[in-house]
C-alpha cells in the first residue's frame, strides 16, 4: 500500500506521541471522545454553588478530590497539588472566621487560556477549563495568570495514576470538575462527598438549564463570584462570603 507524504507524517507523529506517554496509558484511550450526540456543546455550562454557611470545619471535599483523581499532598504547601484546598477568611473588624473550598473557578473568559503559548490550557464548549498534559511544556504562565492560585506544578514523579486523570512531572494541573464523571452523567467527587457528609454545601449542575437544581438555588438567594471586578464570569459561585 502506498502512503502520501501527509499520511506518513501523520502516522509518525502519532507513534511519537504514544511513545511519550507513561506506561499503561495509551493516547487512544485518554483522548477517546464520547459519541457525537453526547459531545460537549455550548448548550450547557457546568457550574457549582458553594454555600459557606453550610461549609463546616472538615476536608471531605479535599479528601474526595485527592482520592478520585490520584493526587496526594506531602505537607509542603509551596509544592502540594492545588486541585482544591480550604482557605480561611477572617473579618479584621469583627474577628469572624470562616473557611471555603477554593478550586479552579472555570471562568467564561479564563486568563490561563489567554496566556498559554501551546494551547494546552483550553476551555470546553460546556465551560469546563482543562489542561492537555500532552502539550503542556510547564512554562507556568497559566499559574501566574490565575487570580485564584488554583493551579499547581507537578514537581515530582507521579504515583497511583488514574487512567481518566493523567498527571505528569513537569506539567501544570488543576480542578477538572471531575470531567470524567460529568461526561458519565455523575456529579464531581467533592460535591458527592459533601452531600454524603451531611453538609450539602455544594450544588452542581447546568447553569444554562433554568430548571436545574443549581439555578433554583441561585434564584432563591444572593450569591457572588470571587473577584467579580475581573469580569471573568466564573462557573463557581459562592453564598455567605
Amino acid at each position: 500500500m502506498s502512503l502520501s507524504r501527509r499520511e506518513f507524517i501523520g502516522i509518525g507523529g502519532a507513534a511519537i506521541a504514544g511513545a511519550a506517554l507513561a506506561p499503561g496509558l495509551r493516547l487512544v484511550e485518554l483522548a477517546r471522545a464520547r459519541s457525537p450526540e453526547e459531545a460537549a456543546t455550548k448548550l450547557q455550562r457546568w457550574g457549582m454553588l458553594v454555600d459557606i454557611s453550610k461549609c463546616h470545619d472538615c476536608d471531605a471535599c479535599v479528601s474526595a478530590c485527592s482520592t478520585e483523581n490520584g493526587w496526594y499532598g506531602h505537607n509542603r504547601p509551596a509544592t502540594d497539588p492545588q486541585w482544591i484546598r480550604k482557605v480561611t477568611l477572617k473579618d479584621k473588624q469583627t474577628g469572624y472566621v470562616e473557611s471555603l473550598p477554593l478550586m479552579c473557578q472555570h471562568c467564561e473568559e479564563p486568563p490561563c487560556v489567554d496566556v498559554c503559548p501551546t494551547g494546552a490550557s483550553f476551555k470546553r464548549p460546556d465551560g469546563i477549563v482543562l489542561v492537555d498534559k500532552h502539550i503542556c511544556i510547564g512554562c507556568r504562565y497559566c499559574m501566574m495568570a490565575c487570580p485564584y492560585k488554583a493551579r499547581s506544578f507537578v514537581h515530582e514523579d507521579t504515583i497511583n495514576q488514574k487512567s481518566y486523570a493523567p498527571r505528569g512531572k513537569g506539567t501544570v494541573e488543576s480542578c477538572t470538575l471531575c470531567v470524567h464523571r460529568v461526561d458519565a452523567g455523575k456529579i464531581p467527587a467533592c460535591v458527592e462527598a459533601c452531600t454524603k457528609d451531611g453538609n450539602k454545601a455544594m450544588v452542581f449542575g447546568d447553569l444554562k438549564d433554568p430548571n436545574s437544581e443549581i439555578n433554583k438555588h441561585l434564584a432563591a438567594g444572593p450569591s457572588t463570584q470571587l473577584r467579580p471586578d475581573l469580569n471573568l464570569n466564573t462557573g463557581v459561585r459562592y453564598r455567605g462570603v
